[in-house]
């Protein structure tokens, strides 16, 4: 079988998260909401630093011993840190898991681009991102459940590892491991690290639609993990309702999946149907995306305090919309780069957009919400729910606009999109045109590592 399968189920099973239990962990460590958000911060530094390293040995050695590592420390990772009672060591080991992480999402894409090319490949993309949202909804069910049936929501974390194991085992037995540039008959040998960082800076659509990204980044990571407590705290402020944190974890997690089933898979649907007879579709698409979800997105956190089903629904179709571009931008961002290159462009755009996206988001809500519920209380009397759900409310209206913003970077990607997808089509056939003559006949030497 095909490698998307199975790296799809590692992205899936990894996303298990904190976020379906957060309120727990505050209580537990004593914590507020800045440093409930920087414990996402400290995981997403830690994988967006990382990245680059595991891009370089990428493009150079043992794609499928990388990412084997990287689920196996992951797996090890989480399962020691559920053990940890104090919450500077329980960062250290987020930050752990966020290594792990950082090696095979960094590298998975590219197998992929080596496997397929074209529409097919589009599809195998869809199908691998389809399990980000897919498994961030898990992560919100499984977290809630497990805690909720042993007592204590740390065992939301024990689930997972043995799945990663499962999942190290496949990547070392099943999975096919191509050469690179396979799927495209490309002997393009790996060029100099500083000469690849400096090609992918002057790539006008890499550049922009990794800042588009970085805008989703932000978005998603501020979502994931304040939108459970968010909704909570609106409902809770509803008379005659009785819910709990725990269902409405259930209720999010349920939304955040099947918007993905829906989004992901139409928006590579899109993208395939369009780009023939519209080239500049990709982005197009990824930006009217964009701009739809962030008013949906706004009316869902206006009506949270009066309405129960509306903000559900509404966040649905915002989540839809957003999910439209994931495919869609791991697609433009490897048809944009040559195939030795492409490893260290993953690499790049995960350490663009998380050190500017997911990496400060979930903190920087959490410190604005922390900033305005001093406004709204006094030195004497502990923030009320009411002033705790208008403080995290109108932090989290930040995601809105950044919405808006990436939607922006993805229609100026649509200039330049074309003209630079020739550029890679130009330099792949030069190459094959240069490795058929005999005196390049060193050139089908297979590349290294793999």
């Amino acid at each position: 079988m095909h490698f998307g399968y199975f790296e799809t189920r590692g992205v899936l099973i990894k996303q298990v998260s904190n976020s379906g239990v957060l309120d727990d962990v505050k209580k537990e460590f004593a914590i507020g909401d800045d440093m409930a958000g920087l414990l996402q911060t400290v995981f997403v530094v830690a994988y967006m630093i990382f990245a680059p390293i595991f891009g370089y040995l990428g493009d150079r050695y043992s794609r499928r011993a990388i990412m084997a590592f990287g689920v196996g420390l992951w797996s090890a990772t989480t399962l020691i840190g559920s053990f940890i009672p104090h919450f500077a060591t329980f960062a250290v080991f987020r930050g752990l898991v966020g290594i792990g992480e950082a090696s095979y999402s960094t590298i998975a894409p590219t197998i992929i681009s080596d496997l397929f090319v074209g529409n097919v490949r589009s599809k195998m993309l869809a199908f691998f991102y389809f399990a980000i949202p897919v498994g961030s909804g898990f992560g919100y069910i499984v977290g809630s459940v497990a805690g909720a049936m042993a007592g204590d929501w740390r065992y939301g974390l024990r689930v997972t590892p043995f799945l990663g194991a499962a999942a190290v085992a496949l990547m070392i037995f099943v999975m096919e491991n191509p050469e690179r540039g396979q799927a495209e008959d490309c002997h393009m040998k790996p060029t100099s690290y500083r000469d690849d960082l400096k090609s992918l800076v002057k790539n006008p659509s890499f550049m922009l639609s990794s800042l588009a990204f970085t805008c989703v980044a932000f978005v998603t990571g501020a979502l994931a993990w304040w939108g459970p407590q968010f909704i909570f705290l609106g409902l809770t402020l509803q008379p005659n309702t009785d819910i709990t944190l725990e269902r409405v974890a259930l209720i999010f997690g349920a939304i955040t999946m099947l918007s993905g089933v829906v989004g992901v898979p139409l928006g590579a649907w899109l993208g395939a149907a369009l780009t023939k007879r519209f080239p500049r579709s990709h982005p197009i698409i990824c930006g009217v995306g964009l701009l739809v979800s962030a008013p949906m997105m706004t009316l869902a956190m206006l009506l949270c305090e009066g309405y129960f089903y509306a903000p559900f629904v509404l966040m649905f179709f915002g989540e839809v919309a957003l999910n439209l571009n994931w495919a869609i931008v791991a697609d433009m961002s490897l048809y944009v780069v040559i195939p030795p290159r492409r490893s260290t462009a993953e690499a790049f755009q995960i350490l663009i957009s998380h050190m500017f996206g997911d990496a400060g988001s979930p903190y920087l809500v959490g410190v604005i919400s922390e900033a305005l519920k001093l406004y709204y209380s006094t030195p004497s009397e502990p923030a009320s729910k009411t002033a705790e759900f208008r403080s995290l409310q109108y932090a989290l209206f930040v995601t809105c606009f950044v919405e808006v913003v990436g939607g922006i970077f993805f229609l100026i990607t649509a200039l330049y999109i074309v003209r630079d997808k020739l550029k890679v089509d130009r330099a792949i056939a030069e190459a094959e045109a240069q490795n058929t003559e005999p005196s390049h006949s060193n050139a089908q030497e297979p590349l290294g590592g793999d």
